[in-house]
C-alpha cells in the first residue's frame, strides 16, 4: 500500500529529535503521555506488556472527509505501540458507520452509501500519513464480519449484554428525558463495536474519552464470550480554537489537511490555556521541555505567543515538513503582525462589474454560506482594499487587483 506523501513523515526524521520510538520507549511514559483512563487498572496493563507484545486496535468511522488534530492524538499513540513492535490494528468502521456511532449526539446520524465510505476511507489514510507508518499498521474494515453477521450472531451477541445496561448510557437517558427518539439501531451500535475486539481478538483498544462506554462494552463481550481480559485506553479530548471541545460540527477544528498557512494561523490563534495541553498531546516534545514550558508560562517568564509559535512549528512540521513550516511562521509575521497581505492569494474572476457585498464574499468562496457573510460584516470583519465595510447590501464595484479579506486569514483578489 502506497501514498502520495509530499514531504518526510515526521516518523522519518532526524532520530535525535523527531522519532515517535525513540522519545516514548519507556511504558511509564507509554501509559501516562496522551492517557486520560486506562481499565481496568494501569498496573494490570504495564504488566501485560512486560510479558508479550499485545495485539491493540482503534477504530474508526469514516463518517467525513476530514480528520482533525483531536484524531491525532490517538494516531500518535498507535504509532508508539507500533514503534515498540507491538501488534497495531487500524480499524476502519465499514460496518458501524451504517448503523452510525451515538456518542455524544443529541439525534441520530443519517446514513451514508458505500461510495462516500470509500471516499471518505481514501482522505483518512492521505491525512493520516504523515503521522503513521502504515508498513508498521495493519488496516482491517469490521464490515468483513459485521455485514455477515446472521439473526443467530446478533442474537448471541445482545445476550451477552442487558438493556437496561444499554439504556443507562447517559446519552440516551438525557435524550429519552427530553422527549427525544433513541432508535434502536443506535443502541445496537455499542454491541457491534464491541464484537470486533471478541473477532480480533485483541488486548486492548485505544479511542477518545468519548468512547469509553462502547470499549467497555466490547472488554464484557469479550470476557463472557472468550474469557479473556482486555483493557481500555482513552485519550483526552482536546479543545478547539474556540476554547470548547474540537468537534466536526463547531467550526473550531484544526484540520490535518489545513494548508500549512491556516494551521500555522490557527494554532497562533488558540486561547493561551490550550498551549501546554497541545504541547503533551499533539507534539513529540520531549514532555522535560514541555514542562519547562508550562513552568515558564506559569512565572511568565515565557511569553504565551513565543510557546504558541513553537508549538505551531512543532505541528505544521510534523504535516507539512520543516521548510513549509518555516514558510507559515514568516506569513504569519507578515500578515498578523505586520499587518501586511499575504505574499500568495488566490485569484477570482467575475465577469459582473457590480456586486451586492454579501454575493461577493460568496461567490469568492471566503464564506460557506451568505448568512455567514451577513455575520461578518455587521461583526466588522470584512475589508476591501483594507477599508472595513459593514453594509451587506451595499454595491461594490469590482475592479481588477482589487483585495477582499474576511477575518484575519481569509483573502482574494479580483483579476
Amino acid at each position: 500500500m502506497s501514498f502520495n506523501i509530499h514531504h518526510t513523515p515526521f516518523y522519518k526524521l532526524d532520530k535525535t529529535c523527531y522519532d515517535f520510538g525513540m522519545r516514548n520507549n519507556t511504558i511509564g511514559e507509554l501509559l501516562t503521555r496522551r492517557v486520560e483512563k486506562i481499565l481496568p487498572t494501569k498496573e494490570g496493563l504495564a504488566k501485560l506488556l512486560t510479558k508479550k507484545k499485545i495485539r491493540l486496535y482503534q477504530g474508526f468511522d469514516p463518517t467525513g472527509l476530514r480528520l482533525h488534530l483531536g484524531h491525532s492524538v490517538g494516531l500518535r499513540k498507535l504509532m508508539e505501540f507500533a514503534n515498540l513492535g507491538h501488534e497495531v490494528i487500524f480499524l476502519f468502521g465499514t460496518g458501524t458507520v451504517l448503523v452510525g456511532d451515538p456518542s455524544q449526539r443529541s439525534s441520530a446520524r443519517k446514513f451514508i452509501d458505500k461510495e462516500e465510505i470509500g471516499k471518505n476511507i481514501k482522505g483518512w489514510k492521505r491525512q493520516a500519513s504523515p503521522l503513521v507508518d502504515f508498513t508498521k499498521v495493519k488496516i482491517r474494515e469490521n464490515g468483513e464480519w459485521l455485514i455477515k453477521l446472521t439473526l443467530r450472531d446478533l442474537v448471541k451477541i445482545a445476550s451477552n449484554i442487558s438493556a437496561v445496561q444499554l439504556f443507562k448510557r447517559e446519552m440516551f437517558s438525557r435524550r429519552i428525558s427530553q422527549g427525544d427518539t433513541v432508535w434502536y439501531h443506535e443502541t445496537m451500535y455499542p454491541l457491534l463495536q464491541g464484537y470486533d475486539s471478541v473477532v480480533m481478538d485483541v488486548d486492548l483498544e485505544i479511542g477518545g474519552t468519548d468512547q469509553e462506554f462502547n470499549m467497555l462494552i466490547g472488554r464484557e463481550l469479550q470476557k463472557k464470550m472468550k474469557n479473556k481480559e482486555k483493557y481500555v485506553l482513552t485519550t483526552p479530548m482536546i479543545m478547539g480554537t474556540d476554547g470548547k471541545q474540537m468537534s466536526k460540527t463547531s467550526g473550531n477544528c484544526v484540520w490535518l489537511d489545513d494548508t500549512p498557512r491556516d494551521m500555522f494561523g490557527k494554532l497562533m490563534s488558540m486561547p493561551d490555556e490550550n498551549i501546554v495541553p497541545y504541547l503533551n498531546l499533539v507534539t513529540t516534545l520531549p514532555l522535560s521541555k514541555v514542562q519547562d514550558i508550562a513552568k515558564s508560562l506559569k512565572t511568565k517568564t515565557m511569553h504565551p505567543l513565543a510557546a504558541k509559535k513553537l508549538l505551531a512549528l512543532e505541528v505544521v512540521r510534523d504535516f507539512h515538513g520543516r521548510e513549509e513550516a518555516k514558510k507559515a511562521e514568516k506569513e504569519f509575521a507578515k500578515v498578523f503582525q505586520k499587518k501586511e497581505a499575504p505574499s500568495e492569494i488566490p485569484a477570482v474572476r467575475f465577469k459582473d462589474k457590480k456586486l451586492p457585498l454579501l454575493e461577493l464574499l460568496f461567490k469568492a468562496k471566503l464564506v460557506s454560506s451568505k448568512s455567514e457573510a451577513r455575520r461578518v460584516i455587521l461583526q466588522g470583519g470584512v475589508k476591501i482594499d483594507g477599508i472595513v465595510r459593514k453594509d451587506w447590501a451595499i454595491g461594490i464595484a469590482l475592479h481588477k487587483g482589487m483585495v477582499v479579506q474576511v477575518g484575519k486569514r481569509h483573502f482574494a483578489k479580483l483579476v
